[in-house]
């Protein structure tokens, strides 16, 4: 049997262990099963990673990296400050109806790394990653559409994806309720009010000086 490398195992790893807690649930990722699910020994997973932390890490990584690409490929690049907002709220809740499984393994994820020192410094990077490219979408659409933020970019941006998170939440724990629009429609309308903006307007010229 030809040899693998750690590099090339690693991402095959990782892809397992989605797989298999997003299909069964983040208690049952040990390394024997993510092991087994990629039909390897349980010695190459600690090998390729050290310990069950280690990986679990390593799949908050990829799962930030891929919402990461969600949000920036959400943001249209000639809109206005509004009408951005509103078509990365669109974009995110699409990915959430169509993908609630893998949200859902990167919520239980996050409430694991509240009691597992291993893995808090990863959960602060995950929130942290997501907020910061939010707010520099915010900040560049902002300039680009001459719109002045009444708040710091930051701060709307933050509670922008609180409020995904909540609608989120209310949709994973109550998939058979239909979803309600106007929950999105509200915190888009919330976020903009909050932003509180202005477009900044050319001056002009006064009447008397002609």
């Amino acid at each position: 049997m030809a040899h693998v490398s750690s590099a090339e195992r690693r991402p095959q790893l990782i892809k397992a262990a989605i797989a298999l807690m997003t299909r069964e649930g983040v208690t049952a990722g040990s390394t024997r099963a993510i092991a087994a699910e990629l039909g390897v020994a349980q010695a190459t997973v600690h090998y390729t990673f050290g310990t069950k932390e280690d990986l679990y890490r390593a799949v908050m990584e990829q799962l930030t990296g891929d919402l990461i690409a969600q949000v920036e490929r959400a943001a249209p690049r000639d809109a206005g400050f509004e009408e951005t907002i509103a078509a990365m709220a669109g974009a995110l809740w699409r990915s959430v109806e169509e993908e609630a499984s893998g949200y859902q393994l990167l919520t239980e994820l996050a409430m694991l790394a509240l009691r597992t020192p291993g893995l808090i410094e990863a959960r602060t990077a995950h929130y942290q990653q997501v907020n910061e490219v939010t707010e520099r979408i915010f900040t560049e659409t902002a300039s680009r559409t001459g719109y002045i933020l009444a708040q710091p970019a930051g701060l709307v941006a933050r509670f922008f994806l609180s409020g995904v998170d909540g609608l989120t939440m209310q949709h994973l724990y109550a998939p058979e309720k239909p979803t309600d629009d106007a929950g999105l429609r509200a915190l888009i309308a919330a976020t903009v009010a909050l932003a509180g903006g202005r477009l900044e307007l050319a001056a002009v010229p006064n009447a008397a000086d002609g």
